[in-house]
């Protein structure tokens, strides 16, 4: 399995929908896309998620589900994302298997470690800034929490939350393997152009 980093896009579908989204995306060279929808049935995200599943396999991307491993499972997806309030680690490792990728939000260097002795393939570790993407997000962790949490563990770390170009290179700095976005790339009235920005910024499209 190839180590993940790069540019990590996130479905969000009060600023456009997922499919329109995942096209313009892939289109422009992300292969890291992650489907979250805090509102949807399960029915509408299983049909959400198998249209992505097809085009992220026609682009060679992979795919994440966040925080529901039943639809991950369901349409094949690449893999799931968890939050501290979801699923435990070891008890989606348990009912996935090796198959799938499993990440992890983090705030703390005690919750990246725990996700990583637990099993968690990858972090993400924010809100690295103030972000209106996720209101239940925390207080801003910024570039200096994640470089104390890099350094603590072994497995890619992404940065998420707020992230724009302007401020993405201090994320970069502080040693993120990549960096997620929502807002900066699916609410930009071009969001094709905003993700070949971050790309050119990054160097890679999340492989």
């Amino acid at each position: 399995m190839r180590r993940l980093s790069g540019l990590y896009v996130i479905t969000e579908p009060a600023l456009r929908d997922p499919i329109e989204t995942a096209h313009q995306v892939l289109m422009a060279g992300v292969r890291l896309l992650q489907l979250r929808d805090k509102t949807a049935t399960t029915r509408e995200l299983v049909r959400v998620g198998q249209e992505l599943r097809a085009l992220t396999r026609q682009y060679g991307a992979r795919l994440i589900v966040n925080d529901r491993l039943d639809v991950a499972l369901a349409i094949e997806a690449d893999g799931v994302h968890l939050g501290q309030d979801d699923l435990p680690v070891l008890l989606a490792r348990r009912i996935a298997g090796e198959r799938l990728l499993i990440g992890v939000s983090a705030e703390t260097v005690a919750e990246a470690m725990e996700a990583e002795s637990a099993g968690a393939d990858y972090l993400g570790v924010g809100p690295m800034f103030a972000t209106s993407t996720k209101p239940d997000a925390g207080a801003p962790v910024g570039p200096e929490r994640l470089r104390a949490i890099k350094q603590a563990v072994h497995i890619p770390v992404f940065g998420i939350g707020g992230i724009t170009l302007e401020n993405a290179p201090a994320v970069l700095e502080a040693g993120a393997d990549g960096i997620c976005i929502v807002s900066a790339i699916v609410g930009a009235p071009d969001p094709a152009a905003a993700a070949r920005q971050f790309l050119r910024l990054i160097g890679s499209g999340g492989e």
